[in-house]
């Protein structure tokens, strides 16, 4: 008598999985696209005025026009550069002392009470002392990206290593790790939900620091673009602008995401139902 042998349980259900999963990214795009629906209805049936509020068809249309005489690319490449610029600089510095703050005693007692000082303040609101310091070319829209950008990586990088348990430090040693192979080990992989999300954060505010430094004695930028038609009641262009905005953040939020994804593989966090 023969007997079939029954497929592994995993390998019948793994396509499933992947398949759900791709249905439910497809089910986000449906409150946006809800949304584009009833503003661009409520444009065309005069509820929402074309001079205070441009449907999204004109917004896409001034995108088009824009973006065929060059001048989008050129104001989008001058802020992704600064941003990028701020971010590194905000970003590397959120790391580094973030990590010696955590790991030693004397950098928790040197850099940590600054920097728990300094997060008081709106740094939004060090505009003005910032042009007196730096004045206000590029180096005023870097130095406002790298400031947004660095608290909440910092905080995020020191409570994600102190967070880890002790314990499995102690059991590290144990085993007969040096200290590199503990950081690297335990220590990096232990913090690095903390660090992906502190980036996620601090992405976030760099945008939002951007849009404030671009409309300061700028030439070029997204907020130069905006702040240039807003003098000739250009209401269309500032709506793009502001689109412009929120998509290269939406970007870079789905860009970490899967970063984190991939390098945090062995994570299995709640899974919403």
């Amino acid at each position: 008598m023969t007997t079939t042998a029954t497929p592994p349980l995993v390998e019948t259900r793994a396509p499933v999985r992947k398949r759900a999963r791709g249905q439910r990214r497809w089910y986000r795009l449906i409150s946006p696209i809800v949304l584009l629906v009833a503003w661009e209805t409520a444009s065309r049936t005069g509820v929402l005025p074309e001079e205070k509020v441009p449907a999204p068809s004109l917004v896409v249309r001034t995108g088009w026009r824009l973006a065929t005489d060059g001048d989008l690319t050129v104001h989008l490449t001058s802020s992704l550069t600064r941003a990028l610029i701020g971010l590194a600089v905000g970003g590397g510095l959120a790391l580094v002392l973030g990590a010696v703050a955590a790991l030693l005693r004397l950098g928790d007692h040197a850099i940590d009470p600054p920097v728990q000082m300094a997060r008081m303040l709106p740094h939004l609101g060090l505009v003005p002392l910032l042009i007196i310091w730096v004045g206000i070319g590029e180096e005023l829209k870097i130095s406002l990206v790298a400031l947004g950008s660095f608290f909440p990586l910092y905080f995020n990088t020191y409570a994600g290593i102190r967070d880890i348990d002790q314990r499995l430090v102690e059991a590290a040693r144990t085993c007969g790790l040096n200290q590199w192979q503990r950081l690297r080990h335990v220590v990096l992989p232990g913090a690095l939900p903390s660090i992906f999300l502190g980036l996620r954060l601090a992405i976030g505010a760099g945008w939002l620091s951007l849009v404030v430094g671009e409309q300061v004695n700028a030439q070029t930028g997204i907020g130069f673009l905006m702040m240039e038609a807003r003098e000739f009641s250009q209401t269309d262009v500032v709506v793009l602008g502001l689109l412009i905005y929120a998509l290269l953040g939406l970007l870079s939020d789905v860009l970490i995401r899967f970063a984190e994804r991939r390098t945090l593989t062995w994570r299995r966090g709640l899974q919403a139902t």
